[in-house]
């Protein structure tokens, strides 16, 4: 089910659950929705002014485009923002029968910005939204403007944090994270390191997973984590790191959380060896939620960094 034809993709009435007033009042936005060339709706906020050239905002796993609910307005004052719910996340659809792969995800990102029209794109990327956004990225780097990297990845890695790969087993990791919630609820406190979410942001973090089937592409994000050579996104991965160096020309900020018990600093240093010419800002005392944990001034810089 990856999209094949990004003009197959339709605009569409809106679909995703209603919001409460409470996550209104924290997540002030009016989703758009797109249906996927392959049957899917995908939930994708698009603000700011009208135009061709846009700031595309990828979250990862679990978190949805309610990562960016600060950096958004802030940004969309002088540029448009895109922050999309991949498949399975956030407001997005959540089907069962869904090749929920990291191709996929690559495949979801072109079919947006295809959509849209997107003549420049500036990527902002967190979590998975690294491996997905630059695997777009290397594929139309004559598209790709400036890039900010928060706490991610886009290159194989040998190191899996313990827990993470106790939620990968076969049964016991489907039962932990879709039916105990024990991915989602637990990444509201464990992301974070210099100050707690609020109960407000930890519901709406929470939000769109509150039963098994909606779910579904949790799990489904933990088990393409590919760790072993021959797991089927293993390939779409190492395509991806072998091509960075098609973006080495692009002005790059890395905004790091120092206190990542997931992305640590090993791959800080990964992508400062990659990158030498980046911009680097290390928060030492920020989590993995490094918007949420470094705060105002976080976003500032990128916003700085954004406008030149």
């Amino acid at each position: 089910m990856t999209p094949q034809n990004p003009g197959a993709c339709e605009p569409a009435p809106l679909r995703q659950p209603a919001i409460p007033g409470w996550l209104a009042r924290i997540y002030p936005f009016q989703p758009q929705s797109l249906r996927m060339p392959g049957g899917a709706w995908m939930s994708y906020l698009d603000e700011g002014p009208r135009s061709d050239e846009a700031v595309l905002l990828l979250h990862g796993n679990p978190t949805w485009s309610f990562f960016y609910r600060e950096l958004v307005p802030e940004l969309a004052a002088v540029r448009r923002c895109i922050a999309p719910d991949f498949i399975g996340m956030g407001l997005s659809s959540k089907p069962g029968g869904y090749d929920y792969r990291l191709e996929t995800r690559i495949g979801e990102v072109e079919a947006l910005v295809g959509a849209l029209g997107l003549r420049r794109v500036h990527l902002v990327v967190h979590d998975w939204g690294g491996a997905i956004g630059f695997g777009w990225a290397v594929r139309h780097p004559e598209r790709v403007g400036r890039i900010v990297i928060l706490n991610t990845a886009a290159f194989p890695s040998e190191r899996i944090p313990a827990r993470i790969a106790f939620c990968r087993i076969p049964i016991i990791g489907e039962c932990i994270v879709r039916g105990a919630n024990g991915f989602a609820g637990p990444a509201v406190r464990m992301a974070m390191n210099a100050r707690r979410l609020a109960r407000e942001e930890r519901q709406g973090y929470l939000f769109p997973y509150d039963s098994w089937a909606n779910r579904i592409a949790v799990h489904r994000f933990v088990k393409d984590i590919p760790m072993e050579r021959n797991h089927p996104s293993r390939p779409a991965l190492e395509a991806t790191a072998a091509a960075l160096g098609l973006l080495a020309p692009n002005p790059k900020l890395i905004l790091w959380g120092g206190r990542d018990f997931c992305f640590n600093d090993e791959f800080l240093a990964r992508w400062k060896e990659q990158f030498p010419q980046a911009e680097v800002d290390y928060r030492p005392e920020a989590g993995h939620y490094v918007l949420d944990d470094a705060g105002p001034s976080a976003r500032r810089r990128i916003r700085d960094f954004l406008e030149k």
